[in-house]
């Protein structure tokens, strides 16, 4: 008899990475430009000197260092190869088969990925017309079946935010036997003072757990590390279903490094939010729809243009995150960067 593989993987997407060709403008996988501090880059160096050796189990250094810095009880952090790691970890802890999980669509493509590998049935909520997650719609989406709901706070790949209003009252309305998982992946970049804070939420709920990431606004995506703020019990789940040892000790050492400098990391993330501004304007003066956005990237909705602007971009040497029949999310980059997408931009025919 043949080896065979799990059939229902068939139906599931392939995660697709944002475009790398050398030579190219990269603005397709919400990097940040600048590499990591010198002190980060030594203590990932300092490390590596003792690779031969497992890294701590629970990651107990950076675990206890986050437990002071967001004041919260070290039993209620789990912490993953990135906020990816984290989201998987959630629906293995939480979800059997048959179980739903909701989500707004467009939003994290990893989503319905991660839902679907462990046979839970993911439940797409659209976008509001103006590209926002529609509170209302995910609450009327939940039912006996739904344990786990995402709110994606900037929304990515729209950049879109929910207010804290709007956030408040839905979980306010949500059943006792849903999770929310609020991820804020690009809190670090946010400058409405209408977004609500994630850590102040979760002290004071015992329906939502928080994602964040090293990988955006510190700059560690290619190291993979992130934490999750959690009700206790659901943290324990998490922790439970981890592959053993995958925050490797040079991901451990580069985050409690970054932590070290994180003003200086944050103060980076002003000059992202003035080059968005920058070019934000300028696509709207170009006549090309772009939503307001608080992450380190902006969305142009083009529908059926989409995979066309995608390729004109490429031919001019710029790599963007495009999605066929929804629109392309462009990272913002450096100046010069930003400046060659925007002349790709300009020299896109609009009919």
């Amino acid at each position: 008899m043949a080896i065979t593989v799990r059939a229902d993987l068939a139906g599931i997407p392939d995660y697709v990475p944002g475009r790398k060709i050398p030579g190219a403008v990269v603005l397709s996988s919400n990097e940040v430009a600048t590499p990591p501090p010198d002190s980060v880059v030594a203590a990932i160096t300092e490390a590596a000197g003792e690779v031969n050796r497992y890294p701590l189990w629970s990651s107990d250094d950076l675990l206890a260092r986050l437990a002071g810095e967001l004041a919260v009880d070290a039993g209620r952090i789990a912490i993953g190869a990135g906020s990816v790691s984290l989201t998987q970890q959630l629906i293995q802890a939480l979800c059997m088969p048959g179980d739903e999980v909701v989500f707004p669509w467009r939003s994290f493509e990893a989503y319905p990925i991660l839902t679907q590998i462990v046979g839970a049935r993911d439940v797409r909520v659209p976008l509001t017309p103006d590209h926002v997650q529609d509170t209302g719609a995910l609450l009327a989406a939940i039912t006996e079946a739904t344990r786990i709901v995402f709110v994606c706070n900037p929304n990515n790949p729209t950049g879109t935010v929910v207010h804290a209003a709007a956030l408040e009252r839905f979980l306010d309305a949500v059943p006792d036997h849903v999770l929310v998982v609020l991820d804020e992946a690009y809190r670090e970049f946010v400058t409405d003072p209408e977004v609500p804070d994630g850590l102040r939420l979760v002290d004071e709920r015992d329906n939502l757990a928080l994602l964040r990431t090293f990988s955006k606004a510190y700059g560690l995506a290619g190291a993979r590390v992130g934490y999750c703020v959690a009700p206790e019990h659901v943290a324990a789940g998490m922790r439970k279903v981890a592959i053993p040892f995958s925050v490797s000790r040079l991901a451990q050492a580069a985050a409690l490094a970054s932590l070290d400098v994180a003003d200086e990391l944050r103060a980076r993330c002003a000059a992202v939010v003035a080059e968005r501004r920058r070019v934000r304007d300028e696509l709207l003066a170009l006549g090309y729809e772009v939503p307001g956005s608080e992450g380190n990237f902006v969305w142009l909705p083009l529908g059926e243009r989409t995979m066309a602007f995608n390729e004109h971009c490429a031919d001019h040497k710029v790599l963007v995150r495009s999605f066929a029949g929804a629109g392309s999310r462009v990272t913002i980059g450096l100046r010069e960067e930003n400046d060659a997408f925007l002349a790709a931009a300009r020299a896109f025919p609009r009919s």
